[in-house]
């Protein structure tokens, strides 16, 4: 989803300068052009402008009384096909085409993430469940859920076969990256709905999904849900031992899971979430890049 027209053809007055054209040209984060550019597109929108202030105060009145709730009623009203079928089309009917993309990337890139851990720590063995979303209609398929098992599975069995074999995460001299796509991923960004009445942005539209991701599933899913948004952290440190290059984690803004924060923080941190896997994984591309420039030639 191509929206870097917006700042690269953007006018400049220095004497009032676009705060998201900076964000767009600075470099500081290893993001693309894209990337930036559609997460920049969302933070500038007259949705999250005048109608996220509205909403955030509402998702969280409706996550405390949601819990109330659910010590009353427990898991009655629990539906994770029904959540997800309200998260689909309310994805498709309201929410603007840059978002649907990055919210589609995003298991993509979790999915390619825990793989190259996987693949570069040796002596393990660690049965995966990449997740490749093509369309809306695919995240019908529990794929929110999914994504929130995928991480503690992974942590658990990464961290159960190491103790047992007693290894460590070190840094590998030559990284396999082969599970790091570097170009787009297998995503219908032309069949992503752009209608006039898709104009909610990103921010917003996870303020409102939070508390219908709470409702339709156990509490023990929704609270795993939004603790593993503090895992971003723990996935950093290892790749960042991996790479012998730990300058990544200071980045990481969902810290220290060893003390979960309140569920009422969960969508503003699920953005930060978001851009940590990003920037973790644009990481990955530069140093994948940087190893095949310069890889020697195979000798016929």
């Amino acid at each position: 989803m191509d929206v870097t027209e917006l700042y690269e053809k953007a006018p400049y007055n220095p004497d009032d300068p676009n705060p998201w054209l900076a964000l767009y040209l600075d470099a500081s984060l290893p993001l693309s052009d894209e990337v930036k550019a559609a997460l920049l597109a969302n933070s500038g929108s007259k949705s999250r402008q005048f109608v996220l202030p509205f909403l955030r105060p509402l998702a969280k009145l409706s996550i405390v009384l949601l819990q109330i709730v659910k010590l009353v009623v427990p898991n009655k009203l629990t539906s994770s096909k029904i959540c997800h079928w309200l998260i689909y089309k309310g994805l498709q009917a309201f929410v603007r085409p840059d978002a649907n993309y990055l919210i589609l990337r995003h298991f993509h890139i979790g999915s390619e993430v825990l793989g190259f851990v996987a693949t570069n720590v040796p002596g393990v063995s660690i049965p995966l469940n990449p997740l490749r979303p093509r369309t809306l209609a695919d995240l019908q398929d529990d794929i929110f859920l999914k994504h929130d098992l995928n991480i503690y599975n992974f942590l658990i069995r990464l961290n159960r076969e190491m103790k047992e074999r007693r290894l460590k995460l070190t840094k590998q001299a030559h990284p396999n990256f082969n599970c790091i796509t570097d170009g787009p991923f297998a995503i219908d960004e032309a069949g992503l709905p752009n209608t006039w009445h898709n104009f909610l942005d990103l921010e917003s539209a996870i303020e409102i999904y939070t508390p219908v991701y709470q409702l339709f599933l156990t509490d023990s899913d929704f609270w795993r849900a939004c603790n593993s948004l503090q895992l971003d952290e723990t996935v950093a440190i290892y790749a960042s031992k991996l790479l012998g290059d730990s300058s990544y984690v200071g980045l990481v803004n969902n810290k220290h899971p060893l003390v979960p924060l309140s569920t009422l923080q969960a969508g503003y941190r699920l953005l930060l979430h978001g851009l940590a896997a990003e920037s973790l994984h644009a990481q990955l591309v530069q140093i994948k890049r940087a190893q095949v420039a310069t890889a020697e030639p195979v000798l016929a």
